[in-house]
């Protein structure tokens, strides 16, 4: 999968990398390289975090799997 990042310098310094598609998943580094590897961790973090939202709210007769793509 791919995924838009969107970098900004921080008034601290920091660089803080947002990825708009994925609300709420947002992380930072010292430098540009440090903020994309943060986000490649906050994206997999977040999708992981949804999985699990989502297979809570399954009905008893229904499974769900992963894919990969």
């Amino acid at each position: 999968m791919l995924f838009h990042v969107v970098l900004s310098k921080a008034e601290d310094g920091w660089v803080v990398a947002e990825v708009p598609a994925l609300p709420g998943c947002v992380s930072q580094g010292v430098d540009d390289e440090e903020a994309l590897a943060n986000a490649k961790e906050a994206i997999t973090a977040w999708l992981w975090a949804e999985d699990q939202k989502a297979s809570e709210n399954l009905p008893s007769d229904q499974r769900q799997m992963l894919v990969a793509v």
